[in-house]
């Protein structure tokens, strides 16, 4: 396997049960999946010849989640977000705020880092959903626009920026969600509960975890697959409007 020279972005496309491995050991394949693994490797000061052994062990590649990615047009690929990822984050959002009040408010003076780890995830909370918003109400509409009308072979006028301004604003957005994610896992030290930590405690770190790791994979799609397929998609239109 000679993948060192991949980027992180190509193999998560590629390599679907990989996804675990890069997570483990925050090889950032979302917002950071312009680098190869050789360099995000160097960055973390890992051992690229131990991860590439980790990544053979996992058998052969999986042709199944492969397929049903990079199969999917845009207008399938922005039903499987809004279904798998925008649900989610809408449902887990106030379970894991209600939680984290509950630790904060019993717990925050012995583990004072639980009141910040609070504030960052009400922020990022409150982003969220203006985030998600401005996908459900402009950016992913205008995709589908841009699709049937190719799929119609019909002509459009549509500018670049059409597409590309609203992609600009929600790869910058993701870019502040994973730094946010990243904050409040350093702060927990990897979500690890401490000593004599309540139930409650331990189950919003492992919420906090599970929700990280579904972001990373909803900004892949989106990052990676989604937005610079409608990219092409709208140099097509202009092309055809000429």
């Amino acid at each position: 396997m000679n993948i060192q020279q991949q980027t992180l972005a190509s193999i998560a496309i590629e390599y679907n049960q990989f996804v675990p491995i890069l997570e483990k050991y925050h090889l950032d394949f979302c917002c950071g999946g312009k680098r190869t693994l050789a360099e995000a490797c160097t960055e973390k000061g890992l051992q690229i010849d131990d991860i590439i052994k980790e990544l053979e062990a996992t058998n052969t590649k999986d042709e199944i989640a492969h397929i049903y990615y990079n199969d999917m047009n845009a207008e399938q690929l922005i039903r499987h977000i809004l279904i798998r990822h925008h649900f989610y984050t809408r449902q887990s959002m106030p379970v894991i705020e209600e939680h984290l009040v509950k630790v904060a408010s019993k717990h925050g003076n012995h583990f004072p880092y639980m009141k910040t780890v609070l504030e960052l995830f009400r922020y990022l909370k409150n982003d969220m959903y203006q985030h998600m918003q401005k996908e459900e109400m402009v950016l992913f509409p205008r995709i589908k626009e841009i699709a049937a009308a190719i799929s119609n072979d019909n002509k459009t006028n549509k500018q670049q920026a059409y597409i590309s301004n609203p992609v600009a604003m929600m790869v910058h957005e993701h870019d502040e969600a994973g730094a946010i994610m990243e904050q409040i896992r350093i702060l927990t030290n990897d979500y690890h509960a401490p000593e004599g930590a309540c139930n409650t405690f331990k189950v919003v770190l492992e919420e906090l975890k599970a929700f990280e790791e579904d972001l990373h994979k909803h900004v892949h799609l989106e990052n990676n697959l989604l937005f610079p397929m409608a990219e092409k998609m709208i140099e097509q239109s202009a092309s055809q409007s000429k």
